[in-house]
């Protein structure tokens, strides 16, 4: 039987930047699918190689980054007319069993439907709840294209003839919400591959010069509340009259250039880095060095369903971490957090200088962390979960991922 054919689609990030879209494309790569992957690269990132982990790689210019609603209107449009271009060009070179797509956007149920007409399979890999997020941005002016993008993920929930969720808050939501039928989703996690992502050896240099280092590693969005850890610093530089701590901020996003300029406002600059995107062996390097870890999601109401991957990462390196508390970093962390009950950057501060105060509980804390990783939150889990979601899918043709499905995790 020949190989099922599977093309990702992915619009607001790099194949490079997009760990869970890696760690799936290769687990099907390697259980003998055919796996195609289409993303935008920008001006500032590396351009994606032609094969990556068993994948091939269709790359289009992304010159538009949507901040505003006319931005993203441009951006969208632009990414819909450039996929759909590598995406015919795949189905005449290669041929197209899957359509797999990530959202955001909530849009690639219509490349989806002429394909369904011809027999193939449509994915909804839901990462994001774009209706919130959207309205978390631009807030009440915005309500009305709130309900069509209520209306988008409703369609594409109808379209999928199979739902990938991050969480069960996710797969609670796309019943109530989006009337999708239970038996349809699947729920596979942002959890990290611990035999690739794991603590190595620390790098004093990278403190700066300080006694203690605190790194955020993710996308520096609106809901992401990066801003915050700017203001907690500040408090813990200023206020509280501490200037052994360094801030690494790593990654980048449409408020990286915002918080910089608010470091700067502050006067905090030398207490705060911004080492930009970084490939898996420089952000281990951070990690592994750090002595703990910030998610400063605010606790806004789409965040309390969001699992936040960094914070799963900081817990395979050992690291404990300080965020806001909310539902979902609850039930990935645990033990692993401190929870910050308030929307106030000085409590969050505070929190940091307690952890750091406190090397023996940061042990423990770091301990419990791995721990959890070993033993539920891992890749392993997820892989099985999502070669699951895909023999109940391809039906007849999932001989090959049953032979390539482990038996139980690691």
């Amino acid at each position: 039987m020949p190989p099922v054919r599977i093309v990702f689609l992915i619009e607001n990030i790099s194949i490079l930047r997009d760990r869970r879209v890696r760690q799936e494309s290769a687990a099907l790569a390697a259980a003998g699918c055919e796996v195609s992957v289409i993303c935008p690269r920008l001006k500032t990132e590396p351009r994606p190689p032609s094969l990556f982990n068993g994948t091939r790689i269709y790359s289009y210019p992304q010159p538009w980054q949507g901040r505003g609603i006319f931005s993203y209107a441009l951006e969208y449009g632009w990414s819909l007319a450039a996929t759909s271009f590598l995406l015919f060009t795949i189905w005449l070179r290669h041929g197209v069993d899957v359509l797999h797509a990530a959202n955001p956007p909530d849009l690639f149920f219509l490349l989806a439907a002429p394909l369904r007409l011809a027999g193939k399979k449509f994915v909804f890999d839901q990462h994001d709840l774009s209706p919130d997020i959207f309205l978390s941005k631009f807030g009440g002016p915005a309500r009305l294209l709130h309900r069509l993008l209520l209306v988008l993920e409703r369609c594409s929930y109808r379209f999928a003839d199979l739902v990938i969720v991050t969480n069960e808050s996710f797969r609670a939501l796309a019943i109530s919400r989006g009337r999708c039928p239970p038996e349809k989703i699947h729920v596979v996690r942002n959890n990290p591959d611990f035999s690739r992502f794991r603590c190595g050896r620390p790098d004093p240099e990278l403190k700066r010069g300080a006694a203690f280092l605190a790194v955020y590693a993710g996308i520096m969005g609106t809901k992401t509340g990066v801003d915050r850890v700017v203001h907690a610093a500040h408090h813990i530089v200023r206020e509280r009259g501490r200037k052994d701590v360094h801030f690494a901020l790593l990654g980048g996003g449409d408020c990286r250039q915002r918080v910089q300029i608010l470091a700067r406002s502050l006067g905090i600059e030398p207490y705060i880095s911004f080492p930009g995107f970084l490939g898996d062996a420089e952000l281990l390097a951070w990690l592994s060095t750090a002595d703990v870890c910030l998610a400063p999601d605010p606790p806004i109401p789409v965040n309390q369903f969001c699992t936040s991957i960094k914070i799963m990462e900081y817990m395979s390196c050992g690291k404990p971490t300080v965020c806001f508390d909310l539902a979902e970093a609850h039930y990935s962390a645990g033990p692993a957090a401190v929870y910050v009950q308030n929307d106030d950057p000085a409590q969050f501060g505070d929190a940091i200088l307690e952890l750091l105060e406190d090397p023996a509980r940061r042990q423990r804390m770091g301990q419990a962390g791995l721990q959890r990783v070993r033993q539920d939150l891992n890749w392993e889990r997820s892989r099985q979960a999502l070669l699951a979601a895909y023999e109940q899918l391809i039906g007849p043709a999932a001989a090959e991922l049953a032979a390539n499905k482990p038996k139980k995790a690691a």
